[in-house]
């Protein structure tokens, strides 16, 4: 039972570090169901050229925070980052700065489909690989008193686009999501686990 080549089993030699300070990342990490610890105490720029594909920006950023890891990596350290943007009507939505900002957000995002796309890296200390995740998401028609309640309430300014598909107005008033779900709240898990374990098996042959 023990040589089975799941994910659970091949992690185990290797301390697996998620460098986030995304409760979400976290949480979704854990169903994985590998040990791993967060280290997030270090800052990293997030700023990026106005004329660069909005399709290329959270994976450059997820590497920018991989490579703005501060601390020694040793042989069995593996490390994971990630960064997420929301884009619609060919702007791109990052974290609001305010309640003014997170209600014009939701309000650029009603009625419409929009993409949320993440960039993940997995880097040890000799490798690194990285990808890109990106999921289609439709709102309906938000009203001024929708927006406000959800604003007030549940305060989402650490959130891309201002939402959290997991939350109130998640289960109220978006209608579909084409791609993965998970990677809406903050991280592609199904891909990652995949490419996890990808990086640990050619890790093992190297």
């Amino acid at each position: 039972m023990n040589n089975l080549q799941t994910l659970y089993n091949l992690a185990k030699p290797f301390n697996i570090i998620l460098a986030s300070k995304s409760p979400r990342r976290d949480e979704l990490l854990k169903l994985l169901d590998i040990d791993f610890k967060v280290i997030a105490n270090f800052q990293v720029s997030e700023e990026f050229s106005a004329e660069m594909d909005p399709y290329v920006i959270p994976e450059m950023l997820s590497i920018k925070k991989s490579e703005g890891y501060p601390y020694p990596i040793s042989n069995n350290d593996i490390i994971i980052t990630a960064d997420t943007l929301v884009y619609c009507n060919n702007k791109i939505l990052g974290k609001p700065a305010n309640i003014k900002e997170a209600i014009e957000m939701l309000q650029e995002l009603s009625g419409k489909a929009h993409k949320v796309i993440t960039g993940v890296t997995i880097r040890d200390s000799k490798n690194r690989d990285s990808f890109t995740n990106i999921t289609t998401v439709y709102f309906k028609e938000l009203t001024k008193d929708e927006i406000e309640y959800y604003v007030n309430k549940y305060k989402p300014l650490d959130k891309a686009g201002a939402y959290g598909v997991q939350e109130w107005i998640g289960a109220t008033s978006i209608c579909k999501v084409e791609g993965s779900f998970y990677n809406v709240v903050g991280l592609p898990i199904q891909q990652l686990s995949d490419r996890l374990k990808e990086f640990i098996l050619q890790k093992q042959t190297i």
